[in-house]
């Protein structure tokens, strides 16, 4: 498909407040200045239909390789596209992990063929193990756009002051995966719900203290660090009071920490179990508070599929949840709908500020751009797990009725979601 014309269709473009509403053009994988369509153009109503720029996701754990029975390249980024996600960025605790140039481009080998643009991520130390360095230039001349050990933290403070020097040099970010192991651990968040549900819980503490070490650093050194997956109300605060001192600290947070708290636990339902956990009501409110300011740069999905079997033992099941097929929907419920921002608010936090901190394209409609798009439409929808497109169906948004509903995809000028 070389061109494609979507007709009076209402726009929200977050890098340019001056596109509201009309005709958006593609032409060979970019949006195009006018032209005047022919046989081969194809057409669409855009009619009761917003137009934003594709949802840039830099939380994804895809599997591939190691553990495909959850998901691999090709379905997580169906997944993706369903969602409204062009592009993502794919987490480093594969099997095995991204700790060589070889896993690395077996991956973007694959994701060639995907529905979405597939960033990897780099492992700072090899295995994950936390001690031992990996050959970071060899990882970026095989091409990946980040450094971390997501799943769990980079235990060697030198070995992390060491990576994020070099991600400084390369012009790429570091994500911070911020956990203290010695306080974690646990099932579910440290408190009431712990002791009622009688497992160990985890403490926010241990989030926190891993949060001031990785803003310590960045202070220090005066180098960037990204946080991921932000979900206590003291690290917001810190995260706060760093950036008021100038230090280079962006972050995300992802939409179950806006939208669940830890009473979801006492389902004894492991599709609620997630780390960092959920937390509880002050701290849900302190997310919403900390992205309406600023605090919080971006909002993630942190997407970890797993299969039904592990999903059905709730104390010795895998933490985590998907997410990408949900997450506009879910946000635009909690924070659009429950009116603590605007439409170009939330396209701001989900599409141009992760192109920035990724630096990458993306977050704009503009003409001479790749043709990253969703269309969206403001409906109710009720989520079903099995209607979801991703190989795993672990959502803790099973049964909630949502409030915006994403209804085509277009990758790089290329329809890759429909369900107009």
């Amino acid at each position: 498909m070389d061109k494609l014309l979507i007709k009076n269709v209402r726009m929200i473009d977050p890098s340019d407040e001056s596109r509201t509403e009309g005709n958006l053009f593609i032409k060979d994988g970019v949006f195009s200045e006018p032209f005047e369509p022919d046989e081969d153009t194809v057409i669409i109503d855009g009619t009761g239909l917003t137009a934003a720029p594709g949802l840039i996701d830099l939380h994804v754990h895809l599997r591939d390789p190691g553990q495909t029975a959850k998901e691999d390249v090709i379905s997580g980024c169906k997944a993706a596209a369903a969602g409204g996600v062009t592009q993502l960025l794919a987490m480093p605790n594969t099997i095995p992990s991204t700790d060589s140039p070889e896993t690395v481009r077996y991956i973007l080998e694959k994701a060639k063929n995907a529905d979405a643009r597939v960033h990897v991520v780099g492992a700072i130390t090899k295995g994950l193990g936390g001690h031992e360095a990996t050959d970071i230039d060899a990882l970026f001349d095989a091409g990946i756009s980040a450094l971390s050990d997501d799943g769990v933290p980079v235990l060697d403070t030198s070995i992390m002051v060491r990576a994020m020097k070099k991600a400084k040099e390369l012009g790429i970010p570091v994500t911070a995966h911020c956990e203290d192991p010695y306080l974690a651990g646990g099932k579910v968040n440290e408190g009431e719900v712990s002791e009622a549900l009688g497992v160990k819980g985890m403490p926010a503490a241990a989030e926190d203290a891993g949060t001031a070490r990785e803003i310590a650093l960045a202070e220090s050194y005066g180098l960037p660090v990204h946080i991921c997956h932000v979900s206590t109300k003291t690290s917001a605060a810190m995260i706060r009071d760093a950036k008021k001192r100038g230090v280079a600290v962006t972050a995300e947070t992802a939409p179950h920490y806006l939208m669940l708290t830890e009473k979801e636990l006492l389902r004894r339902d492991a599709d609620y179990r997630m780390n960092p956990p959920l937390r509880r009501e002050s701290d849900r409110l302190a997310m919403i508070e900390a992205l309406c300011d600023g605090t919080i740069d971006a909002i993630g999905t942190d997407h970890a599929p797993h299969t039904p079997q592990e999903k059905s033992d709730f104390v010795n099941a895998p933490n985590g949840s998907i997410g990408m097929e949900t997450s506009f929907a879910a946000a635009y419920t909690v924070l659009v709908e429950g009116g603590y921002m605007s439409e170009r608010e939330l396209l701001e936090k989900m599409s141009l500020n992760p192109a920035r901190i990724l630096r990458t394209h993306g977050g704009t409609l503009r003409e001479g751009q790749p043709a990253d798009l969703m269309l969206y439409k403001k409906e109710r929808w009720t989520v079903d797990p099995e209607g979801l497109h991703g190989r795993s169906k672990n959502t803790p948004f099973k049964g909630l009725e949502l409030s915006a509903r994403v209804k085509l995809t277009v990758y790089s000028g290329r329809i890759v979601f429909n369900e107009l």
